[in-house]
């Protein structure tokens, strides 16, 4: 199991309970983002932005080129797959 596996914010689920929904590699997920959000970067402006996701929370906020480099990673470490797996059985 890896630590994190990178997404991207498509949209804002509840920002009171800071909930957004990422994508990771075409899985949508409800993830918390509490984390990354502050008073300078709002939930709302979140949108688009590269995230590292681990057990449903976006950890870090990373730029897109770190999260294609990760991902290629986790593929060659045959993480990915079960990751995805994992999503895909848990839901929403």
């Amino acid at each position: 199991m890896c630590l994190g596996i990178p997404g991207q914010i498509v949209s804002v689920k509840d920002p009171i309970r800071h909930l957004a929904v990422v994508d990771v590699s075409g899985i949508q997920r409800d993830v918390n983002v509490a984390c990354i959000v502050s008073d300078d970067r709002p939930i709302e402006k979140c949108i688009g932005d590269w995230v590292l996701v681990h057990v449903g929370f976006a950890m870090s906020r990373i730029d897109e080129d770190e999260a294609a480099e990760t991902l290629k990673i986790l593929e060659k470490l045959g993480e990915v797959e079960e990751e995805l797996e994992a999503m895909r059985t848990t839901g929403t």
